[in-house]
């Protein structure tokens, strides 16, 4: 209904157009076989065919029209108008008198001459009637045609809109429709509610055929230097179970430098968002707030997070606070500068919670010598704080080398620095430039494997070699897990390219000074090893018209053999593309936790223009280890100049507590008026 209101909304716009076209207070053309102008009245007289043409471009035809001076009154005969290039309205009467007009056997279109066989749709009106001082629109007797007036498709005897020049209004929406395999129907009644040019709510009734109704809401709120977002859902179940969810995302400014944000994501239970459509392959619920501070070189951020576990196999922990801030200096000589970082973070879980402070100097100095040598030089010491509360803990004297519940403080002190070197090499052969550039860098560490790590469950658990990680200070992903020893990263990197092409190839080593203690049992799995690592690498290449491709890899150093890789593939000409992601991985999910299947996936998608008008378009996710499609979905999109239609599926083979896979078909249509969908 909602695309169908918006056609009425058109239609009546002639009303106003009419009287806007005539307006002789603004500068406009009037042809026409005889016109007559009576000074003691005021009043222009048109007879025989008579065209109009207003300073936006408008032009209306018409016969035997009457229009006074102020604008007050007019009335004419066989009106056509062209509000757009394909928007065409015609009418046999239309009059007004102050503050009221009135059109009569009105037809409106903004498909004129788009097919050749006649105007897609139409919409025909006996009475159409515009009131002024109230800026509402209502029209009686309003049929809705397909291809000219042969196929009446909706009728409403009688309906009223606000005028154009009311930006917002109350009403009801398009519904919409959607089916799925184990909630069978589902009908969307959305009603938008205005409150102010700043201030809005829908709320949403769903009626379901296999499960009980639902109802939803979303809420807006701009302010001049904020905005609020929240929407939810509700229903009581035919279990007599309530189940929901809500969503909330503020932004608010706070003066030049700093900028506040509230979020919250809840729900009833763990399936409820899978099962009732609002499932985005989230692993949990975030919920919280995060305050931002910033200036030149400075910066610090506060954040909570309170978090909803979706997953039956992990438990999260809440985070309250985590507090980090880093200052930089401006240039101490030459491009040497100082940086200082603090980081506070506070973690709770069930009978568990620990704390650390962290704090660290480091000073960077980067060089360009003789030759084009790059050096940068860089010291760095750390010194950590840590409290904890009934957690397990590595611990030598323990079975299994673990103190499953450890309260007590430990310290650490991490100093760290490294030298890197660089040496970009150029050759320019014809329209192409050629970059060769050896790079090298040396880390040196404390070595000493008691305090590398402290806790089992921590922020950064996993360490994975990849060509992304090489050149790090630090080769896992948090702060808790430190590297601990010395370590070389080296690696040559070639880049080519001209006005059209470019082409990266990348692959590199680590050599590790040190010998692996119990942490890290599972450390050859991750491409490390005691001395030389796998070799990693990249290779890339993009035409900048319609190719884009790379991979990323990770190769045995003993056998050659293959142990990860990452494969991107984009072809695209026009509307036209075809995407290829393939990733297959033989290493663990991290240094504690084994698997005991590779990681094998492929997605893709697909998009072909079949006409001007038709296309299709589809996406999978497929798991080739367990020849498993965990998703699917395709659809045809048929885009007319004058309107649009779609009919989508979609597959989720996921499987989760009481909740398996789900089926949803979809279908849209709207109506296009200029090239604008509505």
């Amino acid at each position: 209904m909602k695309y169908l209101i918006l056609s009425f909304w058109y239609l009546f716009f002639i009303t106003n157009a009419f009287a806007l076209g005539v307006n002789l207070n603004e500068p406009k053309t009037i042809k026409s076989d005889k016109i007559e102008y009576d000074v003691k009245s005021q009043e222009m007289q048109a007879s025989g065919n008579t065209e109009i043409t207003n300073q936006s471009g408008q032009t209306i035809k018409l016969n035997q029209a009457s229009i006074s001076k102020q604008d007050d009154f007019m009335s004419a005969h066989d009106i056509e108008l062209w509000l757009g290039k394909n928007v065409y309205v015609r009418a046999d009467e239309i009059t007004k008198k102050t503050d009221e007009t009135i059109a009569r056997h009105a037809i409106f279109t903004a498909c004129d001459k788009c097919d050749s066989f006649g105007n897609a749709w139409e919409i025909s009106g006996n009475t159409i009637i515009h009131d002024k001082s109230e800026k509402m629109l209502y029209f009686h007797n309003a049929i809705f045609w397909v291809y000219n007036d042969n196929i009446p498709i909706f009728w409403l005897p009688y309906y009223a809109v606000p005028d154009p020049t009311v930006k917002y209004k109350s009403g009801l929406l398009m519904p919409n429709l959607s089916s799925t395999n184990n909630m069978g129907m589902q009908i969307n009644v959305p009603v938008y509610i205005n409150i102010s040019d700043r201030h809005d709510l829908t709320p949403t009734f769903s009626f379901l055929t296999k499960e009980n109704p639902m109802f939803q809401l979303e809420h807006r709120l701009n302010l001049d230097r904020a905005e609020f977002r929240t929407n939810g859902a509700y229903t009581h179940n035919k279990d007599g179970e309530n189940r929901w969810y809500l969503y909330n995302n503020d932004n608010i400014e706070l003066g030049e430098n700093a900028r506040a944000f509230i979020y919250v994501q809840r729900a009833s239970d763990s399936t409820f968002l899978q099962k009732y459509g609002f499932y985005d392959y989230q692993p949990y619920l975030d919920s919280g707030g995060k305050l931002e501070i910033f200036g030149q070189t400075s910066y610090i951020v506060a954040d909570a997070h309170i978090f909803q576990e979706l997953r039956d196999t992990y438990v999260s922990g809440n985070i309250l606070p985590n507090v980090r801030g880093v200052y930089q200096t401006k240039p101490l000589f030459a491009e040497t500068y100082l940086s200082f970082t603090g980081d506070l973070l506070s973690v709770y879980g069930k009978n568990v919670s620990n704390q650390r402070i962290i704090g660290e100097g480091r000073i960077v100095s980067p060089w360009t010598l003789w030759g084009g040598n790059r050096l940068t030089l860089s010291a760095a010491t750390r010194y950590d704080i840590y409290n904890f509360k009934h957690t397990a803990v590595y611990d030598p004297y323990y079975p299994d080398g673990i103190d499953d519940s450890y309260s007590g403080a430990k310290t650490r002190f991490l100093p760290n620095g490294y030298i890197e070197w660089g040496l970009p090499l150029f050759n320019v052969q014809g329209d192409w430039t050629y970059i060769l550039e050896p790079r090298a860098r040396l880390t040196i560490m404390e070595h000493s494997d008691s305090k590398s790590v402290f806790t089992v469950n921590n922020d950064s658990a996993g360490r994975f070699l990849s060509d992304t990680t090489l050149f790090s200070n630090n080769r896992y992903a948090g702060f808790d897990v430190w590297e601990n020893g010395n370590f070389n990263d080296y690696g040559v990197q070639w880049i080519g390219f001209n006005k059209n092409n470019n082409i990266e190839i990348f692959v590199g080593q680590t050599y590790d000074f040190k010998k692996h203690n119990q942490e890290d049992r599972d450390f050859n799995d991750n491409g490390f090893r005691n001395g030389f690592s796998d070799y990693v690498g990249r290779m890339a290449y993009s035409n900048n018209k319609n190719i884009q491709l790379s991979t990323h890899f990770r190769i045995d150093r003993k056998d050659m053999d293959l142990r990860h890789i990452e494969n991107s593939v984009y072809l695209y000409h026009g509307a036209n593309y075809l995407t290829v992601g393939h990733i297959w991985d033989s290493t663990p999910i991290d240094i504690y936790s084994l698997t005991d299947q590779d990681t094998h996936e492929i997605m893709a998608g697909v998009g072909l223009q079949i006409t001007n008008r038709i296309s299709i378009r589809g996406n999978l996710i497929y798991d080739i280890y367990e020849h498993f499609l965990q998703q699917h979905s395709g659809g045809i999109f048929y885009n007319h100049p004058c309107y649009y239609l779609s009919l989508e599926y979609t597959r989720d083979n996921s499987v989760r507590a009481d909740y398996i896979g789900g089926t949803t078909f979809q279908f849209k249509f709207g109506i296009s008026i200029d090239g604008k969908h509505y």
